[in-house]
């Protein structure tokens, strides 16, 4: 299969696109570095030429309500057109566990409005919503970092998600059959959030201390219970933090 990866460049799309090479497909990562633009439209006609599946995990640059919106919505709005013209036979997106759980995030308001696209647009589709990625802690963490210099995290449900683990069920997903729905996937261990946090932080040889406040907001949203979390069936990866961490070389 010809396998255009939207976003090629970035954490997932340069995993996912090494493992569909290894798996003799021709994946094409496609990203502005590349020359194609989704925001402009420009390269998408080429590079579209006698695909059979495009993946999508480009990110927005700004979480910025108005920014990140407009984002989502002009270049997957022209991703499909392009994919329509060029007789895509699959679209497979990334979006987040949660985003109809709080929809007073902008940016995940942002990612259901493109969920609304991807199912309107006609084109077979396979939807991915992934939990926060291991690779990211550090950026919460710092997220999280009040004024009095300590981290205030949710005592809520926690299942973070390796990025490699990601990659292999997108690649999974992008070869077999559009879904025309949606799977749920995190990793394979569930924690309580301020926990998971106050060890991980503890590993790094970072000394902020981490408070249990049920009203530390996650990127402006406050989160009951199980927001991140998935509900009811999910696809589990295979890696844990620990292992995953070891294998970073302590960074």
């Amino acid at each position: 299969m010809k396998i255009v990866v939207i976003g090629g460049t970035g954490l997932i799309g340069t995993k996912l696109a090494a493992k569909l090479t290894e798996h003799g497909h021709e994946a094409v990562p496609a990203a502005p570095s590349t020359g194609v633009n989704t925001i402009t439209g420009e390269g998408l006609a080429d590079v579209l030429k006698g695909a059979d599946v495009v993946v999508d995990v480009a990110n927005s640059p700004s979480f910025e309500a108005g920014p990140v919106m407009e984002f989502f919505k002009t270049s997957t709005g022209n991703l499909l057109q392009a994919e329509d013209e060029a007789g895509v036979r699959h679209h497979v997106g990334i979006s987040i566990v949660g985003t109809e759980r709080m929809p007073d995030n902008h940016y995940f308001a942002a990612k259901i409005a493109q969920e609304e696209l991807i199912k309107s647009s006609g084109i077979p589709y396979s939807l991915v919503h992934a939990t926060q990625f291991f690779e990211f802690v550090a950026a919460i963490a710092d997220e999280g970092t009040w004024d009095d210099g300590k981290v205030h995290i949710a005592p809520v449900a926690w299942q973070p998600i390796a990025a490699e683990d990601v990659a292999k069920i997108l690649g999974r997903t992008a070869v077999a059959e559009p879904l025309n729905a949606r799977i749920d996937i995190a990793g394979p261990d569930e924690f309580r959030m301020d926990e998971f946090f106050r060890k991980a932080l503890a590993a790094r040889g970072d000394a902020r201390e981490v408070v249990a406040d049920e009203h530390a907001r996650y990127f402006g949203s406050e989160l009951t219970e199980r927001s991140l979390v998935p509900i009811g069936e999910a696809t589990l990866g295979e890696l844990h933090y620990d292992e995953w961490y070891a294998a970073q070389g302590g960074r």
